[in-house]
Parts: C-alpha cells; sequence; structure tokens
C-alpha cells in the first residue's frame, strides 16, 4: 500500500490544498501546452511533466510551496515525487478542477 500512496504522491499528512494556495503556494500545470489552453486552474502555470525535471532550479526559485495538478492526478504525482526527491515541498492535487 505505501508504494501506491508514494506512486500516487499521497501523504498520510492531511493538508487543505485550497488554504496552501490561499496562502501563496504556487500551482504547476503538468498537462500538455494543449490541453493548457484548453482550461486551467486560477493562477497556475504551465510546466509539462517532461519539462519538470529541466525546471527545478526555477521551481526552487518560487520559494514557496508547490500544488501540482494534470488531468487525472497520475502526472501530477510522478512530478509531486520529482520534485519531493529535489527537497521541495509538493503536494498532488490530482485534476486541475480540484483547484476551482
Amino acid at each position: 500500500m505505501s508504494f501506491l500512496k508514494k506512486l500516487f504522491g499521497i501523504s498520510s499528512e492531511k493538508v487543505d490544498l485550497k488554504v496552501l494556495v490561499n496562502n501563496g503556494a504556487k500551482i504547476i500545470d503538468v498537462r500538455t501546452v494543449a490541453e493548457f489552453s484548453g482550461g486551467h486552474a486560477i493562477g497556475a502555470v504551465n510546466i509539462p511533466l517532461d519539462k519538470i525535471s529541466s525546471n527545478i532550479d526555477k521551481i526552487k526559485n518560487y520559494k514557496k510551496p508547490i500544488v501540482l495538478c494534470c488531468a487525472s492526478g497520475m502526472r501530477s504525482a510522478q512530478a509531486t515525487n520529482q520534485l519531493k526527491q529535489n527537497g521541495i515541498e509538493a503536494y498532488n492535487a490530482g485534476g486541475w478542477r480540484n483547484l476551482n
């Protein structure tokens, strides 16, 4: 079970993502540019999943918690794990509509 929690970026700690966002957390949508263009969470920036690793320094420079989203939560879970492995406070919000 812990493998699945890690895979999907699920933490045992309860965090209210909307409170995090209201307090200044940065929302990163990891869908493709085309998907992002079709609609996204208010205030989100688009860094597609395949570009996350090359943007680690940029993301660290936000100096804020990061809330990641995508269409279903699969890609944002992968991105959450990548950021956590790089010492960034990151949370998986799942689908972007969860943040609106």
